[in-house]
């Protein structure tokens, strides 16, 4: 199985700088804990310097990312707060029928609302569902 690791990096941050990336590391060991034989894309992990990126390179990485998202079998975001990249991966593996799992608060927003196949408020919350029940229970039908 193929996750695609989407979360927040420079959400609504005005300025060069980006989010504590450190939920990425926590995920992908859950992960592997969890799921034998799980393969991991982690976007940040891929591209590590990309804050530094020129426009072209960086809409290249970006059109790279969404795609890799749209072919993975399952993608896990984690959305504190709103990313417009990460709306982008959400939507087209959405529209490609690859199950979303939101993590987030935001329960009222729209992109979150119409693509996650399962959504959690949080990170611990996902964890204990994870270990109660594997990924079939993630990406089964919300009730």
């Amino acid at each position: 199985m193929r996750v695609f690791l989407a979360g927040i990096m420079q959400g609504s941050l005005a300025h060069e700088a980006i989010h504590a990336q450190d939920y990425r590391v926590w995920l992908a060991g859950l992960l592997a804990e969890w799921v034998p034989g799980v393969e991991v894309f982690d976007p940040w992990a891929a591209y590590p310097d990309s804050l530094s990126y020129g426009d072209e390179l960086a809409r290249q990485v970006l059109q790279a990312n969404v795609a890799e998202a749209a072919q993975s079998d399952l993608v896990i975001a984690y959305l504190p707060q709103a990313s417009m990249g990460t709306a982008l991966e959400v939507w087209e593996a959405w529209r490609a029928g690859v199950p979303v799992v939101i993590i987030s608060p935001l329960a009222a927003n729209w992109v979150v609302r119409a693509c996650a196949s399962r959504r959690f408020d949080t990170l611990d919350e996902f964890a204990a569902a994870l270990r109660d029940g594997g990924l079939a229970q993630l990406t089964g039908p919300i009730s």
